[in-house]
């Protein structure tokens, strides 16, 4: 399987490394939601994959999370704050249960109309999904 996705990570030009572990992601995910309220949600997703899929960094770890903020250009001090209080767990259930509630198991997984497609994906793949509604 670790052959598979470094093989499509390499033909969309996205750096894989060999993560011997599996993290839990649950702070991460509020964390993402409140950059994501700061405009700097792709700058910390970009940082949460690097730090994870690259580097195998444990994101369930506070400091590692600081980090990530900081490098997204994000106040590590709120970010702290977010942390600290789980502002955005609520969120997090909310997405979670709309989730759930759409069949969607994985992520990535990409949703139009009736079609579903589940795992990183080769742009032709996802450009034919849209061709098919836009038509």
């Amino acid at each position: 399987m670790m052959a598979q996705l470094k093989s499509r990570a390499a033909g969309l030009g996205l750096e894989l490394g060999d993560r011997k572990m599996t993290y839990n992601s649950r702070l991460a995910q509020e964390a993402g939601l409140w950059a994501e309220t700061k405009g700097k949600g792709h700058e910390f997703h970009m940082e949460a994959f690097r730090t994870y899929f690259v580097h195998g960094e444990n994101i369930a770890e506070k400091e590692v999370l600081l980090d990530m903020i900081k490098r997204s250009g994000l106040d590590p001090k709120e970010g702290e704050a977010v942390i600290d209080k789980r502002l955005f767990s609520e969120a997090v259930d909310l997405d979670w249960e709309l989730s759930r509630k759409s069949g969607i198991t994985a992520v990535p997984t990409f949703r139009m109309g009736l079609d579903k497609i589940v795992g990183a994906q080769p742009y032709e793949t996802l450009k034919k999904m849209i061709e098919k509604y836009i038509k």
